[in-house]
């Protein structure tokens, strides 16, 4: 075997050596990170819901807490500005689900604008004006680090601030579930 055929096939071992059990090359696809436990806070499926406080788009102050206990649920939909990914997601979420679910606030978490003026720029060109959502405007990223988030991600919480979902927006479908069983 010549010198280059043994260096790639030492790299193949030493990679597949750090792989471990290598039996079950077919996921189950079950989470298998521990529960978390109910009456802690963190951004986690049955944890309570941290708190934040950000800006809108008109400069009005948004805490999370004053809105959860009047109303139903809360989504958060984390997106980037001019992203056409979120933009689909969002135009999904404004006609099939936020209809649907009146008694539900929504608001769309924009991380990637470096002030409120900007935020709105991006709301009004993408003619997100009135759309049923309210756009706040993380300039820090706090909010997304608070939640793990990243584009796209939909956070639910009920009337009593429990994550009900954390997870990647899809195509509404599980979205639309989890809202129909908020306590």
């Amino acid at each position: 075997m010549g010198s280059g055929k043994m260096r790639a096939f030492l790299l193949i071992v030493v990679l597949f050596a750090g792989c471990g059990n290598m039996n079950d090359l077919n996921p189950s696809g079950s989470d298998k990170r521990p529960p978390e436990q109910p009456g802690t806070v963190g951004p986690a499926v049955g944890q309570n819901a941290p708190n934040f406080t950000l800006f809108d788009t008109l400069g009005n102050n948004f805490t999370l807490s004053s809105v959860i206990p009047s109303n139903q649920g809360v989504v958060l939909y984390f997106a980037m500005e001019w992203c056409p990914i979120c933009e689909g997601h969002l135009d999904n979420l404004r006609t099939s689900v936020i209809p649907a679910f009146p008694n539900v606030r929504f608001y769309v978490v924009d991380y990637t604008c470096a002030s409120v003026a900007e935020a709105l720029s991006w709301e009004v060109a993408a003619g997100y004006t009135g759309s049923g959502f309210i756009v706040l405007a993380d300039t820090q990223q706090s909010v997304l680090n608070l939640y793990q988030a990243t584009m796209g991600t939909t956070v639910v919480m009920d009337k009593n601030g429990v994550v009900r979902m954390n997870e990647d927006y899809k195509d509404g479908t599980r979205l639309q579930a989890i809202l129909a069983n908020l306590p």
